[in-house]
């Protein structure tokens, strides 16, 4: 039962893989990166399994701790997750280029407050013992933010590279 999650996850992941194979888009690299990244992102958020910088461990059953209080935001977990929602900024800027900033706040609010509140509800019902934390959906918020960032800043130099020098 606890495993549901995950088989749910490579199912979609499967059948994703498939589509892509079936279209015009199985030969476009940044389609495959991007199906691996929110696969993995998926196996990572809403599975039993833990990841860690250097080993992957399988997390006992339980219905996880829930804190919306307590903010700590100088240890490793803050920067990770931080890290691993910067390529969520970067896709939804690329996809929308004139998706503002504030509304890219919002999203990246947006995106961790579903992440937790999954994790709850899948820690509830499945045992997955998946904590949902305040300083998850910052660090979350942050991370899209810096990736929307990151395309904003290589919009604005590409637009300055390719302009034309004034000539008299």
């Amino acid at each position: 039962m606890r495993w549901e999650p995950l088989l749910i996850i490579l199912l979609l992941a499967g059948l994703t893989g498939l589509f892509i194979l079936a279209t015009h888009y199985r030969k476009h690299w940044l389609t495959w990166l991007v199906w691996g990244y929110l696969t993995s992102l998926g196996a990572i958020l809403f599975t039993p399994l833990a990841f860690t910088g250097t080993a992957v461990y399988i997390i006992g059953p339980g219905s996880g701790q829930v804190n919306l209080t307590h903010l700590d935001m100088l240890n490793l977990g803050f920067f990770e997750n931080i890290i691993m929602t910067i390529p969520l900024g970067i896709l939804l800027k690329w996809i929308w280029p004139k998706l503002s900033l504030w509304r890219l706040l919002e999203l990246g609010g947006l995106a961790g407050t579903f992440f937790e509140t999954t994790q709850y509800i899948l820690s509830q019902h499945w045992l997955i013992n998946r904590s949902s934390d305040i300083n998850d959906v910052i660090s979350n918020t942050l991370g899209v933010i810096v990736g929307g960032m990151v395309v904003a800043l290589y919009y604005r130099l590409t637009a300055l590279h390719h302009r034309k020098p004034l000539t008299n």
